[in-house]
């Protein structure tokens, strides 16, 4: 069982397992954003242009109650909303990748640039001292 808690104690302290925890409570905190951009914001929109007042409450009766009985319906509107949502999440994560991408081959021009000012790279001067050693042999 000390082996066991160990191992685990272990697991959890690893840099990749913090990491994904922020990962996942900026996630949700990313969420929720995103299903304010879509509810309060875009559904508006999609609303005034469409005339429909709340895609959720959106179905297609396959049968009707009947004596008390439940009907049954198929409700479109709730997965017409998820896919809404999901592809506005899509499209947000997607310009943001490539922002991120943007700046950081900016980043990485700009630190090459850096490197080309210094001088030689460490290679250069390995190469460099192994030359000065092999004559010095000879």
């Amino acid at each position: 069982m000390k082996k066991f808690i160990a191992e685990f104690k272990e697991f959890a302290m690893r840099g990749n397992v913090l990491d994904m925890a922020v990962g996942v409570i900026i996630g949700g905190a990313f969420g929720k954003i995103v299903s304010s951009l879509v509810n309060d914001i875009i559904m508006p929109i999609i609303t005034l242009l469409t005339g429909a007042a709340d895609f959720t409450k959106l179905s297609l009766v396959l049968k009707e109650p009947v004596n008390g009985s439940d009907g049954i319906a198929l409700m479109y509107g709730n997965f017409l909303q998820n896919v809404i949502d999901f592809l506005i999440i899509a499209l947000v994560i997607f310009i943001m990748l490539k922002i991120m991408m943007k700046l950081s081959s900016l980043r990485q021009k700009e630190e090459i640039e850096e490197v080309k000012e210094k001088g030689p790279t460490t290679e250069e001067l390995l190469v460099e001292i192994r030359d000065l050693l092999k004559e010095n042999k000879n």
